[in-house]
């Protein structure tokens, strides 16, 4: 039986960790080639590219490309880097971003600026870059945050959930301006989830208060995630476009 993504090429950006690294597996699971994306440390991209190989079917492979999204000559070499090695690109997953949590008072010029050019100013500009290459059948997943939620608006989150709603509204238009070319594109957007990013900086007390009110009673797995985003990169969901799934245990309804 032939594998959902044979033939297909995908890009996770932010995928050495994390739920970009479980994007990343899942996608060769279903029998993408993948590249991985990674701002700084190749020990953990080379760690997953290495794994995929290790188990890839004929003709799919792994990649591993440095590149710092908010840095619009990077995102240059990233795509051309990608179409070099490819050829083409059918998956784009916009996952890398940055969390800075800070108050009202102590949000300053430049952590906006890394908020925003990470969260928004990369993916806009990938897709962009890449859309010229994409052909009808292609797929662009934003990653998002069930924290953009009106139910969940959490103290101290300015920067986050401004960059992340921005990112929703995006993948809303372009669904429209790329949906004409046959090209599906989707956020999803995450709970709670057990990752480094999710546990930086939080006691244990508030760890323990996030799990007991999701009415699952625990943390999201980073595998769970990408599950949703192996749907929306597959065949089974070409007639799913300008939708925000929130994958998030029932945090947020």
């Amino acid at each position: 039986m032939a594998l959902k993504l044979a033939g297909k090429v995908a890009l996770v950006t932010g995928g050495s960790r994390g739920i970009g690294k479980a994007i990343a597996r899942r996608l060769a699971e279903d029998g993408a080639s993948v590249i991985i994306n990674y701002a700084s440390s190749i020990k953990h991209a080379q760690s997953v590219v290495d794994e995929i190989n290790a188990n890839a079917e004929d003709g799919q492979h792994a990649l591993p490309i440095q590149a710092d999204v908010s840095d619009y000559k990077q995102c240059q070499s990233l795509v051309k880097q990608s179409l070099d090695a490819f050829g083409h690109v059918d998956i784009v997953v916009l996952n890398a971003g940055v969390l800075d949590n800070k108050a009202l008072d102590q949000i300053t010029e430049e952590a906006f600026d890394r908020s925003i050019g990470i969260n928004v100013k990369g993916p806009l500009f990938l897709t962009q870059l890449l859309a010229p290459n994409f052909q009808a059948g292609s797929r662009v997943i934003f990653i998002s945050s069930s924290l953009t939620a009106t139910s969940s608006i959490t103290p101290n989150y300015t920067l986050y959930v401004t960059s992340k709603g921005a990112v929703e509204q995006l993948s809303r238009t372009l669904a429209r301006d790329l949906g004409k070319r046959g090209i599906t594109v989707n956020t999803v957007s995450p709970g709670p989830t057990n990752t480094e990013l999710f546990f930086e900086g939080k006691p244990e007390a508030v760890v323990n208060a996030i799990t007991s009110v999701n009415p699952l009673g625990r943390l999201g797995e980073p595998e769970e995630i990408a599950n949703v985003v192996a749907f929306l990169a597959g065949p089974d969901a070409s007639w799913v476009n300008g939708q925000n799934i929130r994958a998030n245990g029932g945090s947020v309804v």
